[in-house]
């Protein structure tokens, strides 16, 4: 992991999309991503916070299972959480309509 300071979110994005080459671990932040989506909604719809705990345990199992298993780097999350946090969502987006896809592309 560098130390590099980033000028925008566009220009870590590229960063973030280099660290996510490997196919499985993309799916994995997808599936963890989506969970996510899930119990946000499912705790706005129901009104119970519970599901609110269950987002963070949603995102960081699949992501570092995706990471140390298959990606084999560390992953940005702890030392550009912000970043990194905007940057899955925009790839989660991007693969829904079609602008990326589980296998890499550069941007």
């Amino acid at each position: 992991m560098n130390n590099k300071k980033f000028s925008s979110q566009k220009e870590f994005s590229q960063f973030y999309i280099l660290d996510h080459q490997n196919t499985t671990n993309r799916i994995l932040h997808f599936i963890g991503t989506a969970l996510a989506v899930l119990c946000l909604v499912t705790a706005i719809l129901f009104h119970d916070l519970r599901f609110i705990l269950l987002i963070p345990i949603a995102v960081y199992l699949f992501a570092c299972i995706g990471h140390v298993f298959f990606e084999k780097n560390p992953g940005a999350t702890f030392k550009y959480p912000l970043n990194s946090l905007i940057a899955d969502f925009l790839l989660f987006g991007d693969i829904i309509i079609g602008k990326q896809s589980f296998r890499y592309k550069p941007l």
